[in-house]
């Protein structure tokens, strides 16, 4: 379990059962409130239980410390997060769960090519027909028909 735990499938497999959770308890809770004001609550439970994850395993280190470019990305990421994060509660709440959730999903297919062109990422013939069928997939199960 060790070797398992510390490999990145492992995470990734982890991070795709809380998202699917992410998208059905955040359907209910956005039914009866706004999706922005919903968004500000969820952001301000994972920033204290980040601040609690980081406390706890001492994970901090001086933020002096910290590269003027880590935080410049961090901070872009963070504003892309955050719009992120309102459009998808935005789509929760005007439509279904189980065909919002794989066009966000089509965030997969916008990060092989951005990792290609921005990253110097390089992926294989199969790699592409992978991004493709993705791609695909996520187009089909979200038509309503």
């Amino acid at each position: 379990m060790r070797a398992w735990a510390g490999s990145w499938a492992f995470w990734a497999l982890l991070s795709a059962g809380f998202a699917a959770l992410t998208a059905i308890f955040a359907k209910i809770g956005v039914e009866m409130i706004n999706s922005d004001l919903a968004t500000l609550i969820r952001t301000v439970i994972v920033a204290g239980v980040l601040a609690a994850i980081v406390a706890v395993t001492r994970q901090y280190q001086p933020l002096a410390e910290i590269p003027a470019r880590t935080y410049t990305f961090l901070a872009l990421s963070g504003f892309a997060t955050g719009a992120s994060w309102l459009c998808y509660f935005r789509a929760l709440k005007l439509g279904d769960a189980a065909r919002v959730a794989p066009l966000d999903k089509l965030s997969i297919v916008l990060v092989a090519v951005f990792g290609v062109a921005f990253l110097g990422e390089r992926l294989s013939a199969l790699n592409w027909l992978g991004i493709v069928l993705i791609g695909c997939g996520a187009l089909l199960v979200a038509h309503k028909g």
